[in-house]
């Protein structure tokens, strides 16, 4: 029987299906995601299986992952083959899906269990709604500054100095303008705070959490970022697969003899690089070790570069931390509490 190679390209109801025999035939069929059931009962335990993310990537994964040997998930926004294809068609992208799963072709990237996966979501959600009140809180500045009030920085982050806008003398039409946009930034801080109470609770139960809070600049809500994008470290070999895997690597460019490092690449969670730079702009404050460094590639290549190297040389100490089942009992002189037992 001839080993098959499947590609899936996947919507919201429904998904297109190329099934690839060895010898090269090709077999199409679209299929509604409530038939997925069905769908399920003809794979075979021998069959390989490549599938674009999707919103409801997990859904899809979940219900075939039992019925087949492998399944390869992949961003085909860095699978140029289909991002910069002339025929943007499912029946083309499946193909395509198909023909490189065949030949083993494609970039993967990992799909997180579901205690991982939700943490992100969650941490993407409170992120979203932390963007959303900050752009209210520049547009309530930006109508007081328009009058001649200038506020400090952070002012509207308490609850007293929202009721000292409420109470300005401004017209009728201002005042409605500043009442909805202070309701809505109330009723976001009470949504962040639930899901970040919520996060913290999720996040301490996580391999990993008391390791990475033992390391001054990692929070609660840092923790469970980093934790929910790394998920099990020893899908990593080494730090720099997890540093590629942050995007917070240079891109090489080759010519001839020359091998030239530029921006770093950028791949990965945005979300999770931006607080890794944060926590580790917040460690050089309380370890020399950091700090020296850190003012040593400064003084060498400026401060941007100087950020993005700290930055990289933080993710190596939360890699070796996670990965030797290490808890600091005094991170700024690398002291280490008492060993673990292996969990």
């Amino acid at each position: 029987m001839e080993k098959r190679y499947i590609g899936i390209d996947l919507h919201r109801n429904q998904f297109t299906c190329c099934m690839r025999l060895e010898n090269g035939r090709e077999y199409l069929s679209q299929w509604r995601l409530e038939d997925l059931p069905r769908f399920a009962k003809k794979l075979r335990p021998d069959d390989e299986l490549a599938m674009e993310t999707t919103g409801n990537t997990r859904l899809f994964y979940d219900a075939i992952a039992p019925c087949l040997a492998r399944i390869a998930v992949v961003d085909t926004n860095q699978f140029r083959v289909i991002s910069r294809s002339v025929k943007k068609t499912d029946s083309n992208d499946a193909r395509l899906l198909a023909l490189y799963l065949s030949k083993g072709l494609l970039p993967e990237v990992r799909m997180k269990d579901k205690q991982h996966g939700q943490l992100a979501s969650l941490t993407q959600t409170r992120d979203t709604l932390v963007k959303l009140r900050s752009t209210l809180k520049n547009k309530v500045n930006n109508i007081l500054s328009a009058r001649g009030i200038n506020l400090v920085k952070e002012a509207l982050s308490s609850e007293k100095k929202l009721r000292e806008v409420l109470a300005l003398p401004f017209d009728s039409l201002m005042q409605i303008e500043l009442r909805v946009i202070v309701q809505q930034i109330r009723s976001l801080n009470q949504s962040i705070e639930e899901l970040e109470k919520t996060i913290a609770e999720e996040a301490s139960k996580l391999k990993g959490h008391k390791n990475l809070i033992s390391i001054k600049g990692i929070g609660k809500i840092t923790s469970a970022i980093l934790l929910s994008v790394i998920g099990d470290v020893t899908d990593f070999p080494d730090e720099s697969r997890l540093a590629s895997y942050f995007g917070i690597v240079p891109r090489v460019a080759n010519s001839n003899e020359t091998d030239r490092s530029g921006h770093i690449h950028k791949r990965g969670s945005k979300l999770a690089r931006t607080a890794l730079i944060q926590s580790a702009l917040i460690a050089l404050k309380y370890s020399p070790y950091l700090k020296n460094f850190y003012q040593r590639v400064k003084t060498r290549r400026g401060a941007g570069k100087a950020i993005i190297a700290l930055a990289r040389k933080f993710l190596g100490i939360i890699y070796r931390t996670l990965k030797n089942n290490w808890v600091f009992e005094d991170f700024p002189n690398f002291v280490l509490a008492e060993p673990m037992d292996a969990a």
